[in-house]
């Protein structure tokens, strides 16, 4: 898939996720297959002020790999100044967020918030775009709508194309849904049509399978769809979607010893990657990721919660998945 001069060899992105898409994540997500991961989303005001919490997280991918950088505000100043910073740290892509339905953002009138002030969304992609190298695609992830009543997407997306978006990733449920329900296609669909063929669409919502993957590409038309709450613990989907597109058999479900060692290449990187402050909170979220659906998992999930001891945990977790059969 072609985003102006990027090119991204397997069209399945990662979704930037608050929380979730630190650099320990992408990387296992990278090296099981995804084609393209972006940051997760972060504040411009929290970048230009120079906030530890949100500088620490602007973190390029390993051994080069191309990665993107997501931001989120509303005064084109900042996050001009933003996407530079995401520019200076190595990114190929820098992406507006323009879909985030948490009410702390949608409060400061940002994310998803943008698609009821559409003129205000094009300057901030003219502010963006008017800084960032040309070679550097701009763009934009957004929603179906504020709510059912106002499903403005293909106009929303047609407008910030306008404004000079490279490529379109369109959440199929409204700002009012969060992630409740079902994603609506059909506004994906109507997106694809609205913009030009050489405005790639990317689809995201529901696709935690190869069935819901098909159903996302053959419904709407997109060229590409992003991933977000079915790469969680399962990184594999990737390979097997990289597999499907390869036209090469699906490699299926994980094996358990492929499971723990994911899951320790994943503690790994948590160890030599995230802040030691930070050590506990993200070996749990592993832990709760890579247990789903296995023997005993909420038991152990319930115990690795009240364990606040590094060295415990890790001999807890480790324990776990060497005695899963």
């Amino acid at each position: 898939m072609q985003i102006a001069s990027l090119g991204v060899p397997v069209p399945v992105f990662l979704a930037p996720m608050a929380a979730v898409t630190d650099l320990p994540f992408r990387t296992v997500c990278e090296e099981h297959g995804a084609g393209f991961t972006i940051t997760e989303f972060l504040s411009a005001d929290g970048l230009t002020s120079g906030a530890e919490a949100m500088v620490s997280k602007l973190e390029a991918s390993l051994d080069g790999r191309a990665f993107g950088v997501q931001i989120f505000g509303r005064d084109s100043h900042t996050m001009a100044r933003a996407a530079m910073m995401g520019v200076e740290r190595g990114a190929s892509l820098i992406d507006i967020n323009m879909g985030c339905p948490a009410k702390k953002v949608v409060q400061g009138w940002c994310g998803s918030a943008l698609m009821k002030e559409p003129a205000l969304a094009q300057d901030i992609v003219r502010g963006v775009r008017a800084v960032v190298p040309a070679h550097i695609p701009v763009t934009v992830k957004h929603r179906a709508g504020w709510d059912e009543r106002h499903l403005n997407a293909p106009e929303f997306a047609s407008a910030l194309v306008e404004a000079g978006a490279a490529m379109i990733t369109v959440h199929g449920r409204t700002r009012a849904q969060g992630f409740s329900g079902q994603a609506d296609l059909e506004v994906i669909r109507r997106v694809r049509q609205a913009l030009p063929s050489t405005i790639p669409v990317v689809g995201n919502g529901d696709v935690v399978d190869l069935d819901g993957y098909r159903r996302m590409r053959d419904v709407t038309g997109c060229d590409g769809v992003m991933i977000g709450r079915g790469a969680l613990g399962n990184p594999w989907f990737f390979r097997s979607l990289r597999a499907l597109l390869g036209g090469e058999r699906d490699p299926g479900a994980p094996s358990l010893e492929e499971r723990r060692q994911a899951f320790r290449r994943h503690v790994t990187l948590i160890g030599n990657l995230a802040q030691p402050k930070r050590h506990v909170t993200e070996v749990r979220k592993a832990c709760a990721w890579y247990s789903r659906n296995q023997a005993n998992g909420a038991a152990f999930r319930n115990a690795v919660f009240k364990t606040k001891d590094l060295p415990v945990l890790l001999e807890a977790a480790h324990t776990y998945f060497d005695g899963l059969r």
